[in-house]
């Protein structure tokens, strides 16, 4: 049987553009080379020219899952590496863990594990399109367990934060900018609003943390000369608690004075945990909850968050080899759970 190089692998995968909307040739890429080992290969259609991956093992359904996302941010960069580390667009979030990934569920099958699969979804960085879709999947349901990949420093997290995208809109009334009085400025109802929301105490778990929240987007106006008669703000909360409180919080505070748009949110989750692992919390949303069809999930991978989404992403070599085994022994401990 063929022994899968991860570090080979991430970089075959990393020289693959695949920022979000166009993953098709990375999901052909590993289509072709799973089938070419034997799995059975499925790609589930998302949208046009998107498929996730989905395989398994001939004539056993898939008890422990493997998964994580095909998809990057941009920019592309192609891949490059020194004796320690690859570096490229991907190399940690996450193609060197699908190389991780792929080359534990190799190493798995030639010690007689076959109740293994693989879901490798699309669209990840933006809305989890693919892992809604996977989640419909007739083979969720042979799943007790899904090891999720995301960059954990190859530790098991114990949870994550959840996510809630609010957007805050006011509206006033154009003047000219020598008469201010004749107008009456969106921006600075805005700001007030803004400055209320800053001073929200929002609410601290013992386990996850406190909540934070970025205000990452104000827009408004059209000139500096002209009162502006429209503003917005893009808000991302790390949830901690379910997402109704959050929401409860902000309507107090903005107090009628914008309209509020609940655009995306993702719960808060708690992770399966195994005895023996090194933990860590992490405050990224994942793919998880998402897949909730998929078993009991498990959320570790090579890398570090840090330098994700960064024009020096990287993965240390070392770190890809011990993923392969980290992930190894989860599924040998699940296994014999199951």
């Amino acid at each position: 049987m063929t022994k899968l190089d991860p570090v080979m692998l991430t970089r075959e995968l990393v020289d693959i553009p695949s920022v979000t909307g166009q993953e098709r040739e990375v999901g052909l890429f590993l289509a072709d080379r799973l089938d070419g080992l034997g799995w059975r290969v499925e790609l589930q259609p998302v949208a046009r020219d998107r498929n996730n991956v989905i395989a398994h093992l001939p004539d056993a359904p898939p008890r422990i899952v493997f998964s994580t996302h095909m998809d990057t941010v941009p920019p592309f960069i192609e891949s490059r590496e020194d004796d320690e580390r690859i570096y490229g667009r991907g190399a940690c979030d996450a193609k060197g863990i699908i190389a991780a990934q792929a080359a534990a569920a190799e190493r798995l099958r030639a010690e007689g594990v076959c109740h293994l699969g693989l879901l490798w979804t699309v669209d990840e960085e933006l809305g989890s399109l693919g892992a809604q879709t996977a989640n419909r999947h007739p083979l969720a349901a042979e799943c007790r367990f899904m090891i999720n990949g995301e960059p954990t420093d190859n530790k098991l997290a114990l949870g994550t934060k959840g996510a809630l995208h609010v957007r805050l809109t006011t509206v006033g009334r154009a003047a000219h900018s020598a008469y201010p009085e004749q107008g009456e400025s969106a921006i600075e109802k805005l700001l007030d609003v803004l400055a209320d929301v800053r001073r929200i105490d929002w609410p601290i778990d013992p386990l996850l943390g406190p909540t934070t929240c970025n205000i990452g987007v104000i827009q408004g106006g059209t000139r500096p000369n002209v009162v502006a008669d429209s503003a917005r703000a893009d808000l991302h909360v790390r949830l901690v608690t379910a997402a109704d409180t959050v929401k409860r919080l902000i309507e107090s505070a903005v107090a009628g004075r914008a309209a509020i748009e609940y655009v995306a949110a993702s719960p808060v989750v708690r992770t399966t945990t195994v005895e023996g692992f090194d933990t860590c919390i992490v405050r990224f949303a994942t793919d998880i909850p998402h897949l909730s069809n998929w078993g009991h999930p498990l959320l570790l991978g090579p890398g570090s968050i840090l330098v994700a989404h960064t024009p020096h992403e990287y993965v240390a070599k070392e770190e890809l080899h011990r993923a392969v085994e980290l992930y190894m022994e989860l599924a040998r401990r699940l296994s014999r759970a199951d």
